[in-house]
């Protein structure tokens, strides 16, 4: 009954959802653990992303799929960039972001990520002004598959999760979205590594600056 719950779900399940659908007296984590050992060499993994469960395709097969793949497009450099730096630096406003970057953002670079349900707000700083943070959801940790904020990797395992690819699914996509010319897009070569830092000792003290940050949802 698991098996069938998890391949009918259109998205990922958490434990709360899949005990709720199941007969009561189910040792539904321990179930869960089972499967993952029966699926972990099969052409179908089940696997865990931001919390909640899924089957997928085994990395080692996506080559078969990639004629029955949707159709996507590239996000421009500046979004990249922009994400990456939210999901290493957060939480973080606007002008940090722009810090890091060198150049000024468009508003609708971020208005898109956020669009893309990849980028919130997280809150507003105790400074002058009081500007806005951002971080990332739920979304942007299960489209690249990772189970939460700490797993966040290097920059080869960043590449080949697809974060520095920026391929979206057009119908994810705004209608009414143009994005932005960004100053970059010609002659720049995309490196991101000025933006990801793998130094455990600087994560930690990015994480002690998110003590300021007033949480506005609570």
């Amino acid at each position: 009954m698991v098996e069938a719950l998890l391949f009918a779900a259109t998205e990922p399940l958490d434990l709360t959802s899949l005990t709720a659908r199941l007969p009561d007296g189910l040792d539904v984590p321990k179930l869960l653990e089972e499967l993952q050992v029966h699926y972990e060499h099969r052409g179908v993994n089940l696997v865990q992303v931001a919390g909640k469960w899924a089957l997928r395709t085994a990395p080692d097969l996506h080559f078969l799929l990639e004629e029955h793949r949707q159709t996507t497009r590239k996000l421009s450099r500046a979004a990249l960039e922009t994400l990456a730096i939210t999901a290493y630096h957060q939480p973080v406003t606007r002008a940090e972001i722009e810090e890091v970057r060198g150049v000024s953002l468009s508003k609708g670079t971020l208005d898109l990520l956020m669009e893309l349900g990849w980028v919130r707000v997280r809150g507003r700083r105790r400074t002058l002004g009081r500007p806005v943070t951002y971080g990332t959801t739920g979304g942007f940790l299960e489209h690249f598959g990772f189970q939460n904020i700490k797993d966040l990797p290097g920059l080869d395992e960043l590449k080949a999760s697809g974060l520095l690819e920026g391929s979206v699914r057009t119908d994810l996509l705004p209608l009414s979205h143009k994005e932005p010319e960004d100053p970059l897009e010609e002659g720049d070569d995309g490196s991101l590594t000025t933006l990801v830092d793998d130094n455990p000792h600087n994560r930690d003290k990015k994480l002690e600056n998110s003590a300021e940050i007033v949480d506005i949802h609570g």
